[in-house]
């Protein structure tokens, strides 16, 4: 049968002492098998044997031979650490009991009182006692590798609240190494900003008893500030509380990333405040819609124009609160944003635009619409913004009015003319017709103007305004080129005939006195007439011939009307009055273009005369004064 035996070194000078120890172990008995003893005489040996190994106890005489029997037990201990040490020592030799144990005898034993019953039973104490010992150790020192381990920091304070064990993670916490922890209370590492607040929440839990959480700042000897959640818990002893264990987590890391997204929080909500401000600053409407078309959002001017709040307007789809037709035709326009997004690209309304406010009134506006994306890319909506054009389409057909029309009579001006004369003269190729172009002059108008005053004068123009408007057809365009010469464009007329009837009327109408102020001021008309295409291939020599034919009227003695003969370019005598008109008074009937007309010369100033003429040098003809 196999036995546990247990290994004993016997370190004694003495061979009779050294054997009546072997013999109370191994003797006969129930120790028989228990232990295996093996002697030695000297320090040196028992080193030796030690060295080897196996040796579980080891009994060292004090009294050496040497004198160092109690520094033996040191050096024993140290060559068998795990081993052990019993010392041997004189019943009267009370100084080197105390010295053996100091030097790391576990226990001792008084020679000649050992029997073969109580020294086996002293050595299986002595085994047993070690065997805890070693697993207690082994146990502490689990624990403390698991506790060291732990990223959690542990804090064990007795029942009154002193430190008697921290983990590495308390310890790189708080800052304290275990000693100077030891012994210490667990408030004394609060930061002092923090204690107050942390103490009330430890005494109101002790009262409740109830568990104490809190969070707060552990101030470090080198002033480093380390974030720690701490939890506590009792130490029961039965139903007893002997002490309390605190962990403590460290949230440095977390409480920077709150502080870091508070930042950011903050920083955002400044942001989105000074938007929301800016976006109510300005007079332009912003709406944003979601991916779905739902409306999301209205500045201040938004509200305004469409006549519906943010708060009423959300999540309703764009169409309810963005309401747009086509001026033109009525019909509703197409949705901004959903062609933003679809196409995922800037967009704007159609020209002519309408929003139809919530009270159905209805202004002009132009926008531009944009899709909205995420982080990714991806569209998530669509932001239009809008400004109400009303007015500024008034006024720029105020200043296209003003640009191609006379301030003083309404009439168009040159610039309309010149417009209108194009379009006549290119309907006229389409259609195979013909367009007449009447020059006009105010016979003596300038001695009226001068002898009366340009408000008199001012005032004649505008009533011979009236009455030339006043005969000719609605299709028909009455201009005033400047001072006292008017232009009327006769667009699509039959033949020369047509021309001439219209000339006719005029000069008939103006027979009669106009009545300005207190005034009855007679004035007739110099009329000349160009027909399109005979007497000129576009609006220049439309003028042009015109305006020569003019001229031949006033040298015909006013108050007539001549059509311009386009086969003569120059005057053959050098009178400035050509030949080749035919000329009519208001009395004659209308006239074609081969009655009377007979070959002749017509010296003019340049296309486009100035308001007031002057002697043309060059020709030597000398203006008509009127």
């Amino acid at each position: 049968m196999t036995t546990n035996r247990t290994f004993v070194l016997l370190l004694e000078e003495d061979a009779a002492d050294a054997e009546q120890i072997r013999s109370c172990l191994t003797g006969g008995g129930e120790n028989a098998e228990s232990f295996s003893v093996e002697w030695v005489s000297t320090l040196p040996q028992a080193l030796e044997r030690l060295a080897a190994g196996g040796i579980e106890i080891v009994l060292v005489d004090i009294a050496l031979a040497d004198g160092n029997g109690a520094q033996a037990c040191q050096r024993v201990r140290l060559a068998a650490p795990e081993a052990a040490i019993l010392a041997l020592v004189d019943a009267d030799d009370a100084d080197s009991r105390r010295q053996a144990l100091g030097y790391g005898a576990d226990d001792y034993l008084v020679k000649g009182r050992s029997d073969a019953y109580w020294l086996p039973r002293s050595l299986h104490y002595l085994v047993d006692r070690q065997v805890a010992r070693h697993a207690l150790s082994h146990a502490e020192s689990s624990y403390r590798a698991m506790s060291d381990a732990s990223p959690l920091g542990v804090f064990v304070a007795d029942a009154g609240g002193d430190c008697v064990y921290t983990n590495a993670a308390y310890q790189k916490i708080s800052g304290l190494t275990f000693e100077q922890a030891l012994g210490t209370n667990w408030s004394m590492g609060i930061h002092p900003e923090d204690r107050e607040r942390v103490l009330a929440q430890w005494r109101a839990a002790s009262m409740g008893q109830e568990p104490f959480q809190a969070e707060y700042r552990f101030l470090q000897q080198d002033k480093k500030v380390v974030w720690a959640r701490v939890s506590s818990a009792p130490l029961l002893d039965g139903v007893f509380e002997n002490g309390r264990v605190k962990t403590v987590e460290d949230i440095t890391e977390r409480k920077m990333a709150e502080a870091v997204l508070r930042s950011a929080e903050d920083a955002l909500f400044a942001e989105k405040e000074r938007v929301q401000v800016t976006l109510n600053s300005i007079g332009d409407g912003v709406l944003t819609t979601d991916i779905a078309g739902k409306v999301n959002y209205l500045n201040k001017a938004a509200e305004r124009m469409t006549g519906w709040s943010w708060a009423e307007a959300l999540g309703h789809p764009l169409a309810d609160v963005f309401t747009i037709v086509d001026g033109a035709t009525r019909q509703p326009g197409a949705d901004p944003a959903l062609r933003a997004i679809c196409e995922d690209r800037t967009v704007s309304l159609a020209a002519d635009c309408l929003l139809v406010r919530r009270d159905r009134s209805e202004s002009a506006i132009e926008d531009s619409t944009a899709p909205i994306h995420n982080r990714h890319g991806e569209v998530i909506g669509a932001v239009i913004v809008f400004h109400d054009v009303s007015e500024s389409r008034v006024l720029a057909r105020k200043m296209t009015h003003l640009a191609q029309h006379d301030f003083l009579t309404g009439l168009p001006n040159r610039v309309l003319l010149k417009e209108r004369l194009t379009q006549a003269i290119g309907l006229a190729q389409r259609h195979r017709k013909q367009v007449g172009l009447l020059f006009l002059d105010l016979d003596d108008f300038k001695r009226i103007n001068d002898s009366l005053g340009h408000a008199i004068g001012d005032q004649l123009l505008q009533s011979a305004s009236d009455r030339l408007l006043a005969n000719v057809r609605a299709t028909d365009t009455v201009c005033r080129l400047g001072g006292d010469e008017f232009v009327i464009l006769l667009a699509e007329i039959e033949n020369h005939s047509d021309a001439a009837l219209i000339a006719g009327k005029l000069l008939a109408a103006f027979g009669l006195p106009h009545g300005v102020g207190e005034h009855e001021l007679q004035i007739s008309l110099s009329i000349g007439i160009s027909i399109y295409p005979g007497d000129g291939k576009d609006e220049e020599g439309m003028l042009q011939s015109a305006d020569s034919a003019m001229y031949q009227a006033k040298a015909c003695g006013r108050n007539n009307y001549q059509f311009y003969t386009a086969d003569v370019k120059n005057g053959a005598d050098g009178s400035g009055h050509g030949r080749g008109f035919a000329r009519r008074s208001p009395m004659d009937g209308p006239m074609g273009r081969d009655e009377g007309e007979v070959a002749g010369t017509l010296a003019r100033p340049p296309f486009f005369p100035a308001p007031h003429r002057v002697d043309d040098k060059t020709t030597g003809v000398g203006s008509e004064s009127p």
